[in-house]
């Protein structure tokens, strides 16, 4: 085997906010799904859309016509529910580019709406798209929406809102989940849903050989966790070893976020024999499987806490926010739509030199304009210092440095478009809006210390890593435009 000590590449890196020493790590746990188990997600949310649509005919509602569209959404956008909207926000809360259902609104529309919006999240009339289950969600509330504009939901017999409309929908995605109907069909085709990793395996071992306790968390139920895990681990395993063999302690049914906040939840234990759940008599075991509980009996297992602990999921308020906020754990967040995003940065290089270069042009011949325009101003109203041309000469060469401007601006239009839809023709990067960050870049800024695209970055990072978060860039950090 040939030796790389080169770094990884982008896509295989893991982003810092928090400084994190890996090697003080002492146990790290795992979600499951979207974490361990990366699912095709167009194959998943079309299901997924599919058996919420069924729920919703049963109800009358006419959405018979109705496809899933896997190009409308994308992570970290913002459902409206007063206004049947969605929308993009940056990091602020500011609305930079919406949708009224599935009709994009014009640039005017949008900013007589939102100028004087700021997105809380905390307030019940938004929805923060934050995992990628929400797809599915979006797509069909926005058609929905459409439905409710057009008067095809009047036969329903009953005055609906857009906040109806969404509960509507979300009422369905629930039941969908909640019957089973979607695991039995995943449990039967896997191939068909799950993206396998082989590296992630050999990432988990290298962590349990290196020393850590590794642990798996999930909220799904003890007969899907081991049917996924099987098919996705096993395969890649040495020998007879199975998945079972690289967790220290496995939890299903956990009920997170509540996991992370409460001490009185009661632990049960896994017959897998029988396929029963009892009662844990005496303290928890390591390597055992237990359904339920609460976190602080996991940290008194194994004697750790705190930041001894990294628990690594994709959800960012039931994975990383409780667990940091309440346990005061380390987090990491997988962003798998960020290795797109980093993808399409990479094939972008040389616009956008181009483009960085145009714009600060652009940026001198602005000031240059301004600094004419003040001069013809204070030679018209007969203050300060006078310049020695007329002003009528003035005036001709503010009128040159316009077309300039103008002609620059032709030029920058096309590549800032292309810009505007690097890996989401509507959407964009998903932790960009505009130039700024977007709302989701913020909240993962906040809550998770690493991000990464996949959990086998760890893998390439290796056990023993110190992860650096880099010094934070100021605007004044380059200059009066912040540019790079």
């Amino acid at each position: 085997m040939e030796i790389d000590f080169e770094l990884p590449s982008p896509q295989r890196r893991i982003f810092c906010n928090r400084t994190l020493n890996l090697r003080s790590i002492r146990a790290i746990g795992f979600d499951m799904d979207y974490t361990l188990i990366h699912y095709r997600t167009e194959v998943w949310e079309r299901h997924a859309y599919h058996h919420a649509k069924q729920r919703l005919l049963e109800k009358g509602w006419p959405v018979e016509h109705l496809e899933f569209d896997p190009s409308f959404a994308s992570l970290g956008l913002i459902l409206d529910l007063e206004l049947g909207n969605v929308v993009k926000a940056n990091r602020f809360g500011y609305v930079k580019k919406a949708c009224h259902g599935t009709r994009d609104l014009s640039f005017e529309k949008q900013r007589a709406i939102y100028a004087r919006e700021i997105i809380e999240l905390a307030d019940p009339r938004w929805r923060f798209m934050n995992t990628l289950f929400a797809l599915s969600e979006a797509c069909l509330f926005a058609q929905c929406v459409d439905l409710l504009d057009d008067e095809k939901l009047e036969e329903l017999g009953q005055p609906m809102a857009y906040r109806d409309v969404y509960a509507g929908v979300r009422s369905a995605i629930d039941e969908a989940h909640m019957m089973g109907e979607l695991k039995r069909d995943i449990m039967a085709d896997p191939e068909r849903f799950v993206d396998l990793d082989e590296e992630l395996p050999l990432a988990l071992m290298d962590l349990r050989a290196a020393g850590k306790k590794v642990l798996l968390i999930t909220n799904s139920e003890w007969f899907y966790t081991r049917a996924m895990m099987s098919y996705a681990f096993d395969r890649f395993l040495p020998g007879d070893m199975t998945w079972k063999e690289l967790f220290d302690l496995v939890v299903v049914a956990a009920r997170k976020p509540s996991f992370f906040e409460g001490d009185g939840a009661v632990f049960e234990v896994v017959d897998e024999v029988q396929g029963t759940l009892k009662p844990v008599v005496g303290p928890l075991q390591p390597g055992g499987f237990y359904v339920g509980g609460h976190a602080r009996l996991v940290e008194q297992v194994f004697d750790i806490a705190g930041q001894q602990v990294l628990y690594v999921g994709d959800h960012i308020f039931s994975d990383v926010n409780r667990s940091k906020k309440i346990l005061r754990w380390r987090t990491a967040l997988v962003v798998r739509e960020l290795e797109q995003d980093l993808e399409a940065l990479e094939g972008f290089k040389p616009q956008q030199a181009e483009l960085t270069r145009m714009m600060a042009e652009k940026e001198r011949l602005e000031h240059a304009y301004s600094q004419v325009r003040l001069l013809i101003q204070r030679k018209e109203k007969g203050y300060g210092p006078q310049a020695e041309e007329s002003a009528e000469a003035l005036r001709e060469r503010m009128q040159a440095i316009r077309e300039e401007v103008l002609a620059l601006d032709a030029r920058i239009a096309p590549l800032a478009k292309e810009a505007s839809e690097l890996s989401h023709p509507r959407w964009g990067l998903v932790m960009r809006a505009g130039n700024d960050k977007s709302h989701l870049a913020r909240q993962v800024e906040k809550s998770a210390d690493v991000y990464m695209a996949r959990v086998s970055n760890l893998l390439a990072e290796t056990p023993f890593v110190y992860l650096r978060s880099p010094r934070t860039s100021l605007p004044h950090d380059h200059g009066p435009s912040g540019g790079a």
